[in-house]
Parts: C-alpha cells; sequence; structure tokens
C-alpha cells in the first residue's frame, strides 16, 4: 500500500521513478536485479540498516515511523529523493 501511495504522489508531482517493495529476506536478490539508486528500509527491520549500509553503495535509510504508519506516500517519496545523489 506504502508503494502505491509513493506511485500516486510521484505521478502527482510528475517525477518518474521506480518504487518496488521486498521482503528483508528477499531485499538482496531484488537489490541485486533491480540496481536501485537508493533504498528505505520499513521501520520493523531498522536493524538491518548497518548491514546494507556496510555491503552497499547507494543511501541507506529507515522509514520515519510515523510516515510509515500513517502511509505518507509524499513524505516517504521526499525522504527517498532527497537521498538520490544529484
Amino acid at each position: 500500500m506504502l508503494v502505491k501511495k509513493m506511485a500516486d504522489a510521484a505521478e502527482k508531482a510528475g517525477i518518474n521513478v521506480a518504487i518496488f517493495a521486498a521482503s528483508a529476506a528477499d531485499a538482496q536478490d531484488r537489490l541485486a536485479a533491480d540496481h536501485p539508486d537508493v533504498l528505505l528500509l520499513g521501520p520493523q527491520v531498522r536493524y538491518l540498516e548497518g548491514d546494507f549500509k556496510k555491503s552497499l553503495t547507494i543511501p541507506v535509510a529507515v522509514i520515519d515511523m510515523q510516515d510509515y504508519g500513517l502511509m505518507k506516500g509524499d513524505r516517504v517519496l521526499q525522504t527517498a529523493l532527497d537521498l538520490m545523489p544529484s
């Protein structure tokens, strides 16, 4: 649901992005296959942040718990955009 809300916010803003979600168990495979520019982690897997930061060369951050819980797709999208390299 959050992915859809983020995609809707991107479309409304005229921003062309690809957004996907994966389980913690599938994350490495998806990262290798899709080569994202940033990685946002759900608050429930924040304990993995350090591991991902060590193993990846892209920005990694944990989604704000309130934005996640309230499904604030626009705010989570902005978090991702703020992390994107220029």
